[in-house]
């Protein structure tokens, strides 16, 4: 159930500013923390619940800690958010079918 702890993870409007910083590559706690009006300590206490849900990965360069978005983890929200879709989709093309003889039949009285 990795996309459930990914997701209550992601409920904290803190944790996804947080989990958006780093859209665009790894980062170190400082640049992510840079601007936010919570603590450094903080930061990391966030980072900790987002690796914890497989949604951040670690590493280190020398004394630093970088952070970036763990794409596996990642990958298994966008499998279960795309369940939704391929269903919303599936009931609207049932739904847009089951008119088209409709839509037939009302054109043909009104002329």
């Amino acid at each position: 159930m990795t996309y459930a702890n990914a997701l209550a993870a992601l409920a904290d409007p803190t944790r996804r500013t947080v989990f958006e910083r780093l859209r665009g590559g790894a980062k170190p706690v400082g640049e992510i923390a840079n601007g936010l009006t919570v603590s450094r300590p903080a930061v990391s206490q966030h980072l900790k619940v987002l690796k914890e849900a497989r949604l951040v990965t670690e590493y280190r360069d020398g004394t630093r800690r970088f952070y970036a978005i763990d794409t596996q983890g990642l990958e298994a929200v966008r499998k279960y958010l795309d369940g939704f879709w391929d269903e919303a989709l599936t009931r609207f093309k049932a739904f847009a079918e089951s008119e088209e003889p409709r839509r037939g039949k009302r054109k043909g009285k009104s002329k």
